[in-house]
């Protein structure tokens, strides 16, 4: 057991420019309107303390679009498709896009490759609603639309894929390289020609890149954030490969694993791009 511990918490952890703008400018919507019902079609961003704290200020999320409604409705980070902003407008509310510009830019790659006749490949999951969004934009220009988030998920596509002269590729913006390799070599060994635009985010890759760095450094990896974030989950999946790695989402948590701290010496801290940073200091806080 080691009584003298270094903590090292990532220089990229916590909100990127695109969470920190969809956060403080739907503050300052209701601010600026506090008469008016103001709701988020969906969560903003994966993280239930920012959900709560958008509530208190009378903020609501919500599940399902209503037939009719007033007031102002955000459009989430993650983005939606041309139909669904028709949808609420038509509902009656005013549409206030807050969709993340990286995001926006894997959406306008997708339709270029689709209006230049590539089959396209967008690699992520598709559940997730930044890729049914990506999804849903580029199937307005052409049919031959799938999203793959591993080599086996193109397998049955293969015959398909080889009657195409051209495929093309974007990715969801918090995918990992590890994820991406696999599926451009694949995609190489069958395609005539492929164009593969990364459209992976910056901010993405650096904090991917210092979560492994972090890992190979310390005893044991802590990564803070929510566990329905796509960013935050992939991070704690790069740790696991070169360390002991824990995926919390509050400081509360960390009670679960006192034996195993009580006995790291040297521990890294990163976090999630929808994480606040109270919540990362509280860990940090709490670990010293």
């Amino acid at each position: 057991m080691t009584d003298t511990k270094e903590i090292t918490l990532a220089k990229y952890a916590g909100f990127c420019y695109g969470v920190k703008r969809a956060v403080d400018t739907v503050k300052k919507i209701k601010a600026e309107n506090p008469d008016k019902n103001v709701y988020v079609l969906g969560e903003l961003i994966h993280n239930a303390q920012v959900i709560d704290e958008l509530e208190s200020f009378g903020i609501i999320s919500l599940d399902s679009l209503p037939e009719y409604g007033e007031g102002i409705c955000v459009v989430r980070s993650h983005g939606e498709s041309p139909q669904t902003f028709e949808k609420i407008k038509n509902a009656g509310f005013e549409v206030y896009d807050l969709t993340c510009p990286d995001v926006k830019k894997v959406q306008q790659r997708a339709i270029e490759l689709v209006k230049d006749g590539y089959y396209l490949v967008i690699v992520g999951k598709e559940e997730h609603p930044e890729v049914s969004a990506i999804k849903a934009n580029a199937l307005i220009y052409g049919d031959k639309v799938l999203v793959a988030g591993s080599v086996m998920d193109l397998y049955k596509y293969r015959e398909e894929i080889l009657e195409h002269k051209k495929v093309g590729v974007v990715v969801q913006t918090t995918q990992t390289l590890a994820a991406l390799n696999p599926i451009v070599e694949y995609l190489t060994s069958i395609s005539k020609e492929l164009r593969l635009v990364n459209t992976i985010c910056p901010s993405t890759s650096r904090r991917q890149a210092e979560a492994k760095e972090l890992a190979r450094n310390n005893d044991l990896m802590i990564v803070v954030g929510s566990k329905n974030s796509a960013n935050t989950t992939h991070l704690a999946d790069i740790a696991k490969e070169y360390t002991k790695t824990i995926h919390i989402e509050t400081s509360d948590e960390l009670a679960q694993y006192e034996h195993l701290i009580k006995n790291s010496s040297k521990i890294g801290v990163t976090a999630g791009a929808s994480t606040p940073q109270n919540v990362i200091d509280n860990v940090v806080k709490m670990l010293k």
